[in-house]
């Protein structure tokens, strides 16, 4: 299993943010590319391949359950494609239970496993994807109430609430 900090990594592995600040426009991008972008992001964060060399149906599979998480961190009805990761209870090596994933690919059995434990305890209702639709970051919320919807309140949350501001003042001055 790896953390939970893993698995936010894995969900921006696509940046989706259009926003610019202080004069730099944020140009959405995706970082699992290619068979060797996928290698890299796994060697950086020791998840193994298993010893075989990834292909491209591995980096669709890897973007596949990427794209289903982010889909059920926001509700989404289309995040059916989660079915396609059965998990089942196996012995561990001091003879107790634990959830295993068996996709026959090592580094998204580590990722469902780890997701699966988070919703276990809680955890997983603290990530997010942040409300600002030019931004969706995904983010562990650390707020004491856990209902932060802002990657980053100076930055995405002060955005929305300068935006409502002046939205508010212009609507007053016509009105």
């Amino acid at each position: 299993m790896v953390s939970l900090q893993v698995v936010e990594d894995f969900l921006n592995t696509v940046d989706e943010r259009t926003f610019t600040r202080h004069g730099e426009s944020h140009v959405p991008g995706e970082r699992l590319t290619s068979p060797q972008a996928l290698a890299d992001w796994l060697a950086v964060r020791d998840l193994t391949s298993g010893g075989t060399p990834l292909g491209t149906t591995d980096v669709a599979a890897t973007i596949a359950l990427r794209t289903a998480l982010r889909q059920a961190l926001v509700a989404d009805a289309d995040a059916t494609t989660l079915e396609d990761y059965p998990l089942r209870l196996v012995l561990d090596a001091s003879n107790g239970l634990r959830l295993a994933a068996t996709s026959g690919r090592p580094w998204l059995d580590a990722i469902v496993e780890t997701v699966a434990s988070s919703v276990a305890n809680g955890d997983w209702s603290r990530v997010k994807l942040c409300a600002a639709p030019d931004c969706r970051w995904a983010f562990y919320d650390l707020s004491r109430n856990g209902r932060g919807r802002w990657c980053a309140m100076e930055i995405c949350g002060n955005r929305h609430k300068t935006r409502t501001y002046r939205e508010r003042r212009h609507h007053d001055k016509r009105g």
